[in-house]
């Protein structure tokens, strides 16, 4: 009767089945429970145990007479349910942390890439935690306009945990105030160079470390994050990334340039008319 809800409350088939006849009989010898019950004498006395140190039976002995078992009260299960579902979560915490070991190993056996997709408001967060077990620097391409815009709150918290952590990160993204104002209060474990994308973004984060590149985009319709684990792929996305780091200057270079020298260069070359053959300066070249 009982035997389905005690089992979805974390006891097991037999389990369930012997508490759920002390509860119709109250207490009884090992020896009457085995005679309401198919199971052996032997796993009774096991199953007994068991639901004792749950604290749902006690033990009652008295000197010359055979001991009994009598059933605690059902609220007792409520508090098993719970110790259960922390323990998931705890398991859950866990497995989190070695997936990546877990899945690295895979990758090195089976030379198959891993691939995680994640979609929504856990995107965010699934991507930039992985990226707090990185054990090397960290190099990122971000559209920082987007990232203020969309995510400003959680990418606040997630640089604390970087920056507790000691997680540092090389970062070429687009030039704003924003993005001198955080190189300001994360300078110890960020290093950024900027690149001019004129009016448009590219709502996108990329990252790459340990064998990882991951994608993160950032927009008003849609949150999509994808982990890939591969050797090469990451091999390749460092390669392009330490060509073009190599290319830029850093942003605390006093040569760097602002968002207002680059507009005032723009708008100079407006004005100023052109000789024969003269090519115009247009100010940092844009990413491809």
């Amino acid at each position: 009767m009982y035997k389905e809800v005690l089992n979805q409350a974390g006891l097991s088939q037999d389990q369930a089945e012997i508490y759920e006849i002390l509860l119709k009989n109250g207490a009884l010898t090992a020896g009457k429970i085995n005679q309401n019950t198919p199971i052996k004498r032997g796993l009774v006395y096991k199953l007994l145990d068991q639901l004792m140190e749950f604290g749902l039976v006690e033990k009652e002995e008295d000197p010359g007479k055979v001991a009994l078992f009598k059933p605690n009260h059902p609220l007792k299960i409520k508090d098993l349910a719970k110790n259960r579902e922390q323990q998931a979560k705890d398991a859950q915490r866990v497995l989190e942390g070695v997936i990546p070991s877990l899945v690295s190993d895979f990758n090195l056996i089976s030379g198959k890439p891993g691939v995680q997709f994640f979609e929504g408001k856990e995107a965010f967060k699934a991507i930039t935690d992985d990226s707090l077990t990185a054990k090397e620097a960290i190099y990122s391409y971000a559209d920082n306009d987007a990232v203020n815009k969309y995510a400003a709150k959680e990418n606040a918290e997630y640089a604390k945990k970087r920056e507790k952590r000691g997680v540092a990160k090389k970062l070429i993204t687009t030039d704003s105030e924003f993005i001198r104002n955080y190189l300001k209060e994360h300078k110890g474990v960020t290093d950024i160079k900027v690149i001019d994308m004129g009016d448009d973004g590219f709502e996108t984060v990329i990252m790459i470390y340990d064998n990882k590149v991951s994608y993160l985009t950032l927009n008003k319709d849609s949150r999509i994050g994808v982990i890939i684990t591969d050797p090469w792929i990451c091999k390749m996305h460092r390669t392009l990334f330490e060509h073009q780091w190599k290319q830029l200057k850093s942003l605390d270079d006093n040569t760097a340039p602002s968002p207002s020298s680059i507009k005032e260069a723009d708008e100079s070359n407006k004005k100023t008319p052109l000789r024969g053959g003269e090519i115009p300066q247009t100010g940092p070249t844009r990413m491809a």
